[in-house]
C-alpha cells in the first residue's frame, strides 16, 4: 500500500512539471478560465500573444470586451484567418462573445488577446499578470505562464518567420506593416 501511494505522488508531481501542466486555472462567477499562456519573445520584438480557453457554465452569454496588462501599452483581442494564402489579423470589434453552456479557446491561429508595445522581452518562465475585461463591468487579473519561443499548445503551427509575410489590419502605430482593411 505505502509503495503504491509513493508511486501515486510521484506521478502526481512529474505531471505538475509536464510541460502543458496548468495549475493556475481561474473562476469568475459562472466562468472558468483555464490555461493562460503566452510565449516568451525574442529580444526586440514589439508584440506577444495571450491564449486561454473561457468556458460558460451560466445561462447568459458573457463577452470578453478587452484585457490589460504592464508588460504591454496596449492589448486587444484579435483574430486570424487564412485567406487566400495569407495570414489575416484583426481586432475583434465589440469583444468575443461566450454563449451559455459553450466555450472559447483563444490560440496560436485563431482568436487571441495581442499585448503590443511589449515593455521588455518575455523571457520562459515568467509570470505575465493580466486583467481580463467582461462585458457585464466584472474583471479578473489571470497569470499568463511564459512557454518557450514557437510553443504551441493547440498543434497549430505558428506561421513562419513569426509575424513577418501577416496582415494585421490597421494600427501601423505599433511599428508594423498592418496592410489595410477592406
Amino acid at each position: 500500500m505505502t509503495s503504491r501511494l509513493i508511486s501515486l505522488a510521484g506521478a502526481l508531481l512529474a505531471l505538475s512539471f509536464a510541460p502543458g501542466a496548468s495549475a493556475h486555472d481561474y473562476t469568475l462567477g459562472d466562468l472558468s478560465i483555464a490555461h493562460p499562456w503566452t510565449r516568451a519573445t525574442l529580444p526586440n520584438a514589439p508584440v506577444a500573444g495571450a491564449y486561454l480557453s473561457i468556458q460558460n457554465a451560466g445561462s447568459q452569454a458573457v463577452t470578453l470586451t478587452g484585457a490589460s496588462t504592464p508588460a504591454a501599452e496596449s492589448a486587444e483581442i484579435h483574430s486570424m484567418e487564412l485567406i487566400d494564402g495569407v495570414m489575416r489579423m484583426e481586432k475583434v470589434e465589440g469583444g468575443l462573445t461566450i454563449e451559455p453552456g459553450k466555450s472559447v479557446t483563444l490560440e496560436p491561429g485563431g482568436y487571441h488577446v495581442m499585448m503590443m508595445g511589449l515593455a521588455k522581452p518575455i523571457e520562459e518562465g515568467a509570470l505575465i499578470p493580466m486583467t481580463l475585461e467582461f462585458s457585464d463591468g466584472k474583471t479578473l487579473d489571470v497569470e499568463l505562464q511564459a512557454e518557450p519561443v514557437g510553443v504551441s499548445r493547440s498543434g497549430k503551427t505558428p506561421p513562419a518567420g513569426g509575424m513577418d509575410g501577416m496582415d494585421h489590419g490597421d494600427g501601423a502605430e505599433h511599428g508594423m506593416d498592418h496592410g489595410s482593411k477592406g
